[in-house]
């Protein structure tokens, strides 16, 4: 019987011979495109998502809106992990004793939030205090496309609150959302 033989990428090679047997013997081999993985290593880093968004957005109320933030991403195995990495820049508060709440959002549920800790000053001076950051990992379990979003409020009715606001037009601020499939 003959050797099925297989070129390396380092100049060698690898023989496949059949056992000295008088059985047929077969070789499965799974239906993956690409790199033939049989086993991921946890950990590993699968795929990567991101997106921007740089239009300024204000709100005065105390019930969440979206902030405009969003991405999608699609699981290729429902136990993979997804790391959700926000930034929202140029954040600030009106003259009002407010602050600014962001929650992030799967699909319909929230997952995480910073619950009323941006621009706390404990005065009424406008606030304009840079950015807010939430790191997250998340378990969707699922392989169906999964939206991840942000929301925020001003924690008071009677103030407001930016995001991707730089007092200067021409050079506007903008926020970032990284999505990161993570091997179980």
């Amino acid at each position: 019987m003959s050797a099925i033989k297989l070129s390396t990428p380092s100049s060698g090679s690898i023989s496949l011979s059949p056992a000295n047997t008088a059985s047929n013997l077969t070789i499965t081999v799974p239906a993956v495109t690409g790199t033939m993985l049989t086993n991921k290593t946890a950990g590993t880093v699968l795929q990567v998502v991101n997106a921007t968004y740089g239009t300024s957005v204000s709100r005065s109320s105390n019930t969440y809106g979206d902030t405009g933030l969003t991405a999608s991403i699609t699981p290729s195995s429902s136990t993979s992990k997804i790391l959700v990495m926000v930034a929202h820049n140029g954040c600030r508060k009106d003259t009002s004793n407010t602050t600014l709440a962001v929650q992030l959002v799967r699909n319909s549920t929230v997952i995480s939030g910073i619950e009323g800790n941006g621009g706390r000053t404990g005065d009424t001076t406008t606030n304009q205090f840079g950015g807010i950051a939430i790191t997250y990992l998340d378990s969707p379990s699922t392989t169906s496309s999964t939206t991840y979003k942000t929301q925020y409020l001003s924690t008071n009715n009677s103030g407001t609150v930016y995001i991707n606001d730089n007092f200067d037009p021409s050079s506007p601020a903008v926020s970032s959302i990284t999505l990161m499939e993570i091997a179980a």
